[in-house]
């Protein structure tokens, strides 16, 4: 896994937030609309299961 943001940080629609590989394809989650990290949950290379949180965003 690659973690492309930091908490604290502002992310427009479409910014790159994390990539992984799965099945031998790399996934890239992007931001639906504008909002603030808040917190990490994940560091780079680890490992995630279906459902895990990985990114917690500020309301605004």
């Amino acid at each position: 896994m690659t973690v492309a943001v930091s908490e604290g940080r502002r992310v427009e629609p479409g910014a790159t937030l994390l990539s992984f590989k799965a099945m031998k394809m790399e996934t890239h989650m992007t931001a639906d609309r504008a909002r603030i990290v808040e917190r990490l949950l994940v560091k780079p290379g680890d490992r995630m299961q279906a459902k895990d949180l990985l990114i917690v965003f500020r309301a605004d």
